[in-house]
């Protein structure tokens, strides 16, 4: 199942998930189970069913989900009959774990829940750090605990062996119910409520999740071990609160929340990747002194929360460092519950109508959002409800009587024609009312002849039809049927084929005797119709408008710059039955347009005509920009100075535009200029600096002295303007614009930009000699490590964190805005990297190790070549757009390898490091590191769940054939791995081995 999921669950107790692409709710596969509550995220998809039983769904994939068992093997030599198990009293056990201290024999494993099974037999690990060992897997070592070699020694006296057995959880898109404690066939305590989050809190292990709940008798419980490999977890522990908690909310982060049953709610503190489960409660105050609160949900910035009177608040000032924030501000709406997914959007469900609502606008700068949207698509088992209305409305357009009033065609088609039927038995004795303009001069059986059917409801379902109108008309004549039948005449069905008599309840036509009776319409409405069919499709009932009693957005990730597609009514969903009850009919309304379109036409043509003479109009028009900014002046000393700058963009006679960019700047009191023509700027790239938001500006010239012109603005938003707009300029004035060509040439910068040539036959002439000084580029939204692209338009690409993304045909994002930009494809991306500093020391006879080193030594903080000094305080994200994801950690995945402590030992700065010490080592380091994250906008779509290392398309045959072609690719394991089927119309086909 994709990621982007919104889940929720109706009155009912039926969960139904609703995709960002899609158009109407889906139920859940698995739908034997009834819940109350259920928590998504972008992996699975907790529930607590109406038993109180807790579920777990995940979502299934390509890549299985297996967990490795182990259990050593252990032995002593003995003089007598060599190695043996017969070992000796202070020994571990025979079969133990690595450490030695728990007993595990190869038949004490068993599977946690029935959810899982085994993959394999159990078989001998014959690698020892990734170093084959000899045959039987054996390693030695002097004794009990020490280092294992793969070679025996002489003083070998103890031996061990790793065996390894592989289980896979096969409960994959099904609700798999989490199994109780061992020794009980139930929970002590039944859940109410359930949270999942905190994926972003940890680094390892890989998929690691926060999954908290709330018992019926106010208790917190933690579920241990959640992770990727372990999606059931393996036990619940207990955690103390201040008082009875009724309901609780975590964040992707280090956010949690709870109410409590006084109206209160408690914030844990402390939480970090170390501390997953916290330190203490504080306590906040509810927003209302009358009505405490009955609701909160978190997310990463943002706290909404529900009162007992139903009214919304969002709570200001919360982040990482104040998780309590600092005050509440109440929002329009009444919500009976509320929830905080991805990104921090906002769902609600309504207090009264139990709709479900979309907070729209919700962004970084505005977390509070604008206005509610309710979500009005259909469910998946209403399409046939779709239908009806549809075909109820169609009917209306074309056998409405002002239709028939109208119509001056003289064919007769199918529905007109009218068969005779003869009335059942049953309807001989059936008293029908009139209607109120055939009254006079009619008794009860001649009315036949002029009723229509129509559908009724009753509490049993479809039990009787009444009829009232007029049957269907005949076009040749414009007179109905019943002025032209004498009195007692057998009467005509309304159409053929179309007229279903169905059994009568006369039971319930006592108990309800207006079901019989018609009530008093309008014969032009569309309720009137002469064709109807009775019990040949679906009713519309409580179905049609589902109440809804919770929703989860924890794995729903909207994308602000795409338009979705909830609040727009299908054709024939709300629209129809809404057309029902208007008092103007189809008919009328296709007069009209008909009319106007004539009125529109005529007028045109009289307005048109009188300059037909005239030449086109050509705009030969100036537009001109400017500004206060900053430029690195070329002579020296070289400094920053105060200029103002204009970007002059004119059209042309031809209808081309050209621009120049002037800079004006004072030299000894003297006004001076610099001008650059934007059709000879070969890149416009942004320059990463702590002091100063600039970027610089390359033409062929500037390129061959290496010096560009480098332009500083007071601000992040004011550069990224000035940048979208000069990119802009230069791509019109290259005659580059849209998307990228399926031929054009893909890059990226050492800082993860992405950047687009589009390859000209030009570059080639005799006339340039340096081509590649003459390329031009421009900037695509995203951020990639690597990027790949074949000549048919298919591009990949693999983030710092080694995911794979695919371009999905758009342009822009990033910092470009507006009409830079494509509205559609465009999708967030994120990427995640670590910076690096280093800790140095200095051996001291005196001292030992200490930080104090010789006048020539690297800083005692330093980055990898020692010549830069970075501090934990002072080193910053590599630019703006990065944030900190972590604290500053040991990293002991170094090359050389470290101690215990993370240190690598050398004689001298610098010099070849290593992770053990000896007699000749002076100085050590050690590696620190700190992960950032970056989220930005580009047309760039995720292809989970494989990490890759870097990957290869092979080039296609013809340009413009959709053949497919394959990418090859190297997994973060070193995997050699094969993705087919990939086409230009498909350039993620999830065909991989």
């Amino acid at each position: 199942m994709p990621d982007s999921h919104l889940w929720a669950v109706d009155v009912f107790g039926r969960v139904y998930t609703l995709s960002v692409c899609g158009q109407h709710w889906e139920l859940c596969k698995d739908g034997q189970f009834e819940f109350k509550r259920v928590a998504a995220v972008k992996q699975c998809c907790w529930g607590i069913a109406c038993d109180y039983g807790v579920y777990v769904n995940v979502y299934a994939s390509d890549l299985p989900i297996r967990y490795q068992e182990e259990t050593y093997e252990n032995q002593r030599w003995n003089p007598v009959t060599g190695f043996c198990e017969k070992l000796m009293p202070s020994d571990r056990w025979q079969w133990s774990d690595v450490t030695g201290l728990l007993h595990q024999e190869l038949d004490s494993f068993e599977l946690p829940s029935p959810h899982w099974e085994w993959e394999s037999d159990w078989y001998v690990d014959e690698n020892i750090g990734g170093e084959p060992t000899e045959k039987g897997g054996w390693t030695y070592a002097i004794d009990f605990p020490a280092t294992y070699t793969k070679d025996k020694k002489w003083n070998s006296c103890v031996r061990r062996r790793r065996w390894i057995r592989y289980r896979r959880y096969k409960s994959r898109d099904m609700w798999a119910k989490i199994p109780p404690p061992p020794g009980s066939k139930q929970f002590p305590d039944p859940f109410n409520d359930i949270t999942v989050g905190g994926w972003e809190i940890t680094d390892e292990p890989v998929g690691r999740l926060s999954v908290w709940a709330v018992s019926l008798q106010g208790k917190v419980w933690y579920r241990e071990d959640v992770s990727h490999q372990n999606p059931e977890g393996s036990s619940w522990s207990e955690m103390e609160t201040h008082g009875e908690v009724v309901q609780i909310s975590c964040g992707p982060y280090d956010l949690l929340w709870a109410s409590l049953w006084e109206g209160e709610a408690i914030v844990r503190e402390g939480i970090t990747r170390n501390n997953p489960k916290g330190s203490l409660w504080t306590i906040v105050e509810s927003p209302s002194s009358e009505n405490g609160i009955m609701h909160v949900s978190v997310g990463i910035n943002v706290v909404w929360a529900v009162t007992k009177d139903r009214k919304v608040w969002f709570r200001r000032g919360v982040n990482s460092h104040n998780p309590c924030g600092t005050s509440w501000m109440e929002m329009v709406g009444e919500m009976s519950m509320i929830n905080v997914g991805l990104n921090d959007q906002v769902w609600g469900v309504g207090s009264d109508d139990r709709a479900i609502f979309f907070r729209h606008g919700v962004t970084p700068s505005e977390l509070s959002g604008k206005t509610w949207k309710a979500i009005i698509v259909g469910r998946e088992n209403d399409r046939s409800n779709t239908a009806s209305s549809t075909s109820l409305l169609s009917a209306g357009y074309f056998f409405g009587d002002e239709v028939k009033e109208h119509s001056d065609s003289p064919v007769q088609t199918d529905v007109d024609s009218c068969s005779e039927t003869e009335v059942p038995p049953m309807l001989q004795h059936l008293e029908i009312s009139p209607s109120p303009e055939r009254e006079e001069g009619k008794n009860g059986k001649d009315m036949l002849s002029d009723m229509h059917c129509q559908k009724a409801e009753t509490s049993a379902g479809l039990a009787a039809a009444s009829f009232q109108g007029d049957p269907c008309p005949n076009t040749s004549n414009n007179k109905r049927p019943s002025e032209e039948r004498p009195e007692g005449a057998v009467s005509r069905s309304p159409c053929p084929g179309v007229l279903k008599w169905t059994n009568i309840d006369l039971v319930a036509a006592q108990t309800n005797p207006a079901v019989i009776t018609p009530a008093v319409t309008d014969t032009s409405s569309v309720s009137s119709l002469g064709i109807c069919s009775i019990g040949a499709e679906e009713q519309f009932g409580d179905d049609e408008h589902p109440m809804w009693v919770w929703v989860s957005g924890g794995g729903c990730l909207v994308d602000v710059h795409s338009p979705l597609k909830w609040f727009t009514a299908q054709q024939g969903l709300a629209s129809s039955v809404q057309s029902l009850s208007l008092s103007i009919t189809p008919a009328q309304t296709a007069a009209w347009r008909k009319q106007i379109f004539q009125q529109l036409t005529e007028r045109s043509k009289r307005e048109v005509e009188s300059f037909r003479h005239y030449e086109q109009a050509i705009e030969q028009s100036v537009w001109v920009k400017t500004g206060t900014l900053q430029w690195w002046r070329d002579w020296k000393p070289n400094k920053w100075i105060d200029v103002r700058v204009a970007l002059e963009q004119f059209t042309g006679i031809d209808g081309t535009r050209d621009s120049i960019l002037f800079i004006y700047y004072m030299y000894h009191e003297e006004k001076k200029y610099l001008h650059v023509f934007l059709n000879e700027v070969t890149i416009l790239v942004p320059v990463q600096n702590e002091a100063k938001h600039s970027f610089a500006m390359y033409t062929p010239e500037r390129t061959k002295q290496r010096w560009p012109i480098r332009i500083a603005a007071a601000t992040e938003q004011e550069m990224h303007d000035w940048m979208t707009l000069l990119s802009g300029s230069c791509s019109e004035s290259r005659r580059v614009l849209g998307p990228p060509s399926h031929q054009a040439i893909w890059s990226v910068t050492c800082k993860g930009d992405i950047f687009v040539c589009e390859p000209s036959s030009q570059l080639e002439a005799p006339t340039n000699p340096e081509p590649c000084d003459q390329m031009f580029w421009r900037q695509i939204g995203g951020h990639l490590r690597v990027v790949e692209c074949s000549s048919q338009g298919v591009v990949w690409g693999i983030g710092y964190d080694h995911t794979a993304w695919v371009y999905t045909g758009g342009y822009g994002g990033g910092f470009f805005q507006g009409l830079a930009s494509s509205t559609d494809n465009i999708h967030m991306q994120s990427d995640v990297k670590y910076v690096y500093i280093y800790e140095n020391q200095r051996w001291n006879p005196v001292t030992g190790y200490s930080t104090r080193g010789l006048p020539t030594d690297r800083y005692m903080w330093s980055d990898a070549s020692g010549l830069q000094e970075c501090t934990k305080a002072n080193t910053k994200p590599p630019s703006p757009q990065w944030s900190w994801v972590s604290d500053w950690h040991i990293d002991f995945n170094i090359s050389g390898g470290t101690d215990r402590e993370g240190w690598q030992y050398a004689s001298d700065f610098p010099a070849s490091y290593h992770g053990y010490k000896t007699m000749k080592d002076f100085v050590r380091r050690r590696r620190w590191g700190r992960k950032c994250k970056i989220l930005i906008y580009g047309p760039w779509l995720e292809v989970p769940p494989i990490a890759l290392w870097d990957i290869s398309i092979i080039p296609g045959a013809s340009k413009e054939s959709d053949e497919p072609v394959a990418l090859w690719a190297i997994s973060y394991k070193g995997d050699v791995l094969c993705r087919l089927g990939i086409t230009r119309h498909m350039p993620a086909e999830p065909c991989a081995c």
